[in-house]
């Protein structure tokens, strides 16, 4: 078999600037067409330059490009080079999209459709822009680093944040508006999830058993799955054990768990989600 030679860094780099190209479109589409036209506000530095765009009469772009700015030269310090150049463009590229948006006439004024697709398409672009190594919000920024200082997670520091930043919108516009914007964040930060860990949802599992080759044999005949077998011991005993682990796909959970009980009542067996997978023999292979 002829190994597979890598890409190059032209063809790498390319490919993940035009990913997070992309991501800035979609964001800006959502944003532009959906949510700013119908004063629903998303979270972060995006929202709070929606607001001072409303109240000062600039374009959001220029408030995007400036608050941002601190943590650009935060992210470089903190986190790394290459963290605060994709962030710096993922930004830029955002606020030129914005700019370039923002006189096409708003796709609905429906304030719940203008939230859930919205929120969908924002969604989506800042997933995108977070799996290719960028940013759109200093906050986050910020929740990496004080996650290093505090007992509080980044998602947790991340909510805090917009929660107050979403609610000051009913200050600025109505409380019906904080409420659909809410609605749109909720549903961008799924969508975010889903674009960032794809929608195989894989699992990984762990199998400590008693006969481990017989359970590692019906897995890779009837599931068609590679294992991979892992030598270890009991912390009580010191007995030698072998460990099967396994990547697959939710819908096969259950056959594993069929397959498992039939060979060995008295296995243990933990499953866990697994958010990204490359490299190795990952795909299922065919059962013939």
């Amino acid at each position: 078999m002829v190994k597979q030679q890598p890409a190059s860094p032209f063809v790498r780099y390319g490919k993940k600037y035009f990913m997070l190209l992309l991501g800035s479109i979609f964001a800006a589409i959502g944003l532009e067409e959906f949510l700013i036209p119908n004063q629903i506000i998303d979270g972060g530095i995006v929202g709070i330059s929606i607001m001072a765009s409303h109240l000062s009469g600039f374009s959001m772009s220029i408030f995007l490009i400036l608050l941002n700015l601190p943590f650009f030269y935060l992210g470089y310090m903190q986190i790394g080079k290459t963290f605060a150049l994709s962030t710096l463009f993922s930004v830029l590229s955002l606020a030129f999209w914005t700019s370039i948006l923002h006189p096409v006439p708003q796709l609905t004024t429906d304030l719940f459709l203008a939230a859930v697709f919205g929120g969908i398409i924002v969604g989506v672009g800042v997933g995108l822009i977070i799996r290719y190594g960028g940013s759109l919000d200093g906050t986050e920024i910020i929740a990496i680093i004080m996650d290093k200082k505090t007992g509080f997670s980044v998602g947790e520091i991340i909510m805090f944040f917009n929660l107050f930043i979403l609610g000051s919108a009913g200050l600025v516009y109505t409380w019906d508006k904080a409420m659909y914007s809410l609605v749109a964040y909720f549903v961008a930060f799924k969508v975010i999830d889903i674009t960032i860990e794809g929608l195989d949802e894989s699992k990984g599992v762990i199998i400590v058993s008693e006969n481990p080759e017989e359970i590692s044999s019906a897995l890779m005949a009837r599931l068609g799955r590679g294992v991979t077998v892992l030598h270890g011991e009991g912390g009580y005993t010191g007995a030698p054990k072998k460990i099967l682990y396994s990547v697959m796909t939710r819908l096969e959970i259950a056959k594993l768990k069929g397959i498992v009980q039939e060979k060995d009542e008295e296995a243990f067996v933990t499953i866990t989600d697994v958010h990204d997978v490359m490299g190795g023999r990952v795909k299922k292979k065919a059962i013939h």
